[in-house]
């Protein structure tokens, strides 16, 4: 009678759906707690959108707000690796057009399949990325203006190569990428999903996530404990740059065109989406759910704002002004921890 019931005991403890669910409760739990904020303001923005355009709520309009977010989580997924890691990068706004650009433009003027040109389009990306990254690691000059420098340079290629003019591109198999549908859910939305999993994965479960926590975090004890820190910032600021290439070219599709002059701004709201998801700026904190949340904020306000028939440049003033009140609670947050 014993024996049985320390054998139902242990079998309850470590029945592999009961670890599960713990973990999956554990899991909720922790994002909850450390999203508070922002999931209170999304609850409230959402509301009274809610009451102020019926159709908001709508499944159309839903998975427009998701399809439309698609391109910003890619550079904000990005851009979280490299602001927690301590550096910042302003070329991802001009990757995204070079990217788009240069791809279509192999397709329609090139004449070259579709797999090659989406394969170069993405080398040339993850290339300016991975300029970036050795640029900072090996010559002291600050992130700032590497990648300043960087987002003059890519825009440029994209002009020149382009001649100043949109390239425009038919070919369905191509638009289908940026304009086709599995099922009810649109193809960006799934590669968005994809990425999500794969960055939850490589921040939280993986050695370089931990080595860009603690390289953003003190670096000087990085250095010390062995952490080839060089490695770490040419490999982060190259994901960077693969991802910028990847929105481009879906971003392309979408568009039916590579346009040279398109993304401008685009790296602002990654990094806005970052700082309202809790992203320090100085570096070591931050939470990639934290930046899903804060670009799935900036996604409602620009839509509700549309909705509503506001002009559109209000929707710059709106975001200006989230990243100010964030960085300042940031600030806030940092001066009570010490």
């Amino acid at each position: 009678m014993i024996n049985q019931s320390i054998k139902q005991s242990n079998d309850k403890i470590y029945h592999p759906s009961s670890i599960t669910n713990n973990i999956i409760i554990r899991s909720f739990k922790n994002f909850i707690t450390h999203n508070i904020g922002i999931l209170i303001a999304l609850l409230l923005i959402s509301t009274i959108l809610t009451f102020a355009s019926p159709v908001f709520l709508s499944q159309e309009n839903m998975l427009s707000v998701l399809r439309q977010i698609s391109t910003n989580m890619c550079l904000a997924l990005g851009m979280t690796l490299i602001i927690i890691l301590g550096g910042i990068d302003l070329s991802v706004g001009s990757i995204v057009a070079m990217a788009g650009t240069l791809t279509v433009g192999f397709i329609s003027i090139g004449e070259m399949g579709i797999i090659t040109a989406i394969f170069l389009g993405l080398l040339m990306g993850t290339l300016c990325g991975l300029s970036n990254g050795v640029a900072i690691a090996y010559t002291g000059i600050p992130p700032f203006i590497v990648t300043l420098a960087m987002m003059m340079i890519a825009r440029g290629v994209g002009f020149i190569y382009s001649g100043g003019q949109s390239i425009r591109i038919f070919d369905e198999s191509f638009t289908r990428i940026g304009t086709g549908y599995l099922g009810m859910i649109p193809y960006p939305v799934i590669y968005m999903l994809v990425f999500i999993i794969i960055m939850l994965v490589l921040v939280n479960r993986t050695r370089l996530g931990t080595y860009i926590y603690a390289l953003g975090g003190n670096r000087e004890a990085a250095r010390l404990s062995g952490i080839a820190i060089k490695r770490v910032e040419i490999i982060v600021y190259t994901i960077a740059g693969f991802l910028a290439a990847f929105a481009g070219i879906v971003l392309a599709a979408r568009m039916y065109s590579g346009q040279p002059s398109v993304a401008q701004g685009y790296e602002m709201d990654a990094i806005a989406a970052c700082v309202l998801g809790g992203i320090s700026m100085s570096g070591g904190m931050g939470r990639i759910s934290g930046t899903i949340l804060g670009v799935i904020v900036i996604g409602v306000i620009n839509n509700g704002l549309n909705l509503l028939g506001v002009n559109s440049f209000w929707q710059l003033v709106a975001k200006g002004v989230i990243i100010f009140l964030a960085v300042y609670v940031d600030m806030l947050k940092r001066k009570r921890a010490k």
